[in-house]
Formats: C-alpha cells, sequence, structure tokens
C-alpha cells in the first residue's frame, strides 16, 4: 500500500503533535507537584514529620529554595532519585542538610526546575528556608562545568555552603551524559530564628 503525500503529512503533523504533548506532560507534571509539594511544605512548618505531597510518594519535603531575582521558588525534596527528581530539586543523600556545616548538594534537572541555573550569576542571593521556619541567605561565588566520571565533589569543612547541580549543556537534545553545570554558594548570613 503507497501513502499519499497528504498521508505523509497527516502522519508527521499527529507524531509532532503526540511529541509536543509528551513535552508539555513533563512541565505540567513539575507545576502540579509543585503546588502539591507548597501544600506540604506548610504542613511541614506546622510540625508535620515528612509530610508527603501525596499518599504514595516517598519523599517529602526538607527545605524551601527562593531565587528572588530570578522569581524562583521551589521545594526541596528528601533524596535526588530519578522519581523524586521528576517533581522538583532534591537533597543528595549523605549531604549535610541546607544550612548545616559541610556541603550540601542539591540536584534538579536542567529542563525543569534547575533551569534558572543558566541565568544565576556570582553575587546572586539564593534564600534557603530550613525545616524549622529558619531562613538563611547563601551567595552565588561561582559556576563551573565538570566530568562527573572524572571529578568527585568534596565534603566539605565547617562553614555551611549550597552546591545546586545539573546536567549540562542546558540545551542537550539527549538527556544525561556526562557533564554537570555546579552552582557553588557561601553563606552570606546565620540562619535567622
Amino acid at each position: 500500500m503507497k501513502l499519499r503525500r497528504g498521508h505523509w503529512l497527516m502522519l508527521l503533523a499527529l507524531l509532532a503533535t503526540w511529541q509536543l504533548g509528551q513535552a508539555g506532560y513533563i512541565h505540567a507534571k513539575a507545576l502540579l507537584a509543585q503546588h502539591l509539594l507548597h501544600n506540604a511544605w506548610q504542613r511541614t512548618l506546622a510540625g508535620e514529620i515528612r509530610a508527603k505531597p501525596w499518599p504514595w510518594a516517598d519523599t517529602w519535603p526538607v527545605a524551601r529554595l527562593q531565587v528572588p531575582r530570578l522569581g524562583v521558588d521551589l521545594i526541596v525534596l528528601d533524596g535526588a532519585s530519578g522519581s523524586s527528581l521528576a517533581f522538583g530539586p532534591g537533597h543528595l543523600d549523605g549531604s549535610a542538610l541546607p544550612g548545616a556545616a559541610g556541603n550540601s548538594i542539591i540536584s534538579g534537572h536542567r529542563d525543569t526546575h534547575f533551569a534558572f541555573l543558566r541565568e544565576l550569576q556570582p553575587g546572586d542571593i539564593v534564600l534557603v528556608w530550613h525545616t524549622s521556619g529558619r531562613q538563611q541567605q547563601f551567595r552565588m561565588t561561582r559556576g563551573q562545568v565538570f566530568d562527573a566520571r572524572s571529578h568527585r565533589l568534596a565534603e566539605g569543612d565547617e562553614s555551611a555552603r549550597l552546591l545546586l547541580l545539573t546536567c549540562y549543556p542546558f540545551d542537550a537534545l539527549v538527556p544525561g551524559g556526562p557533564l554537570r553545570y555546579l552552582v557553588e554558594m557561601e553563606a552570606a548570613s546565620a540562619p535567622e530564628a
């Protein structure tokens, strides 16, 4: 059976619509998840321990991250598994909690929640809210690209540092790859009570 030109165009249009729908679904899911996560964050501040954003969730809010200059307001989840990163940035297990002594590492997808990292500049302020309700300011010191196959992140010292991590390049067509973009931040203030 031979397809006519009109059939080929129809087939291509359907394929393009399906692809755009998939991309839109990913972004819509990320936005809805942040709404549910903000509700779980409010319950966390009210004293609920491990407030799950939905009943079957295997993660919960551990911090809130804001970048006033860019209008960014994200809830950070416990763990940085693929399933939790689909819904928001995740705190890497084994790293310090945000605001504690040492390096706190938060990871996120370059094409959704952490797309803003490409816009951060040295000197920019990031606010981190702790589950206790305390706020702490961090100032960006630098951004760098590294190869994850040959570079390991240091544990840090007694100072509180925030490391924001995502895949690189930001506009890659294929997900994953060995390159990472790292934003390093130093505490600009002690946590507020």
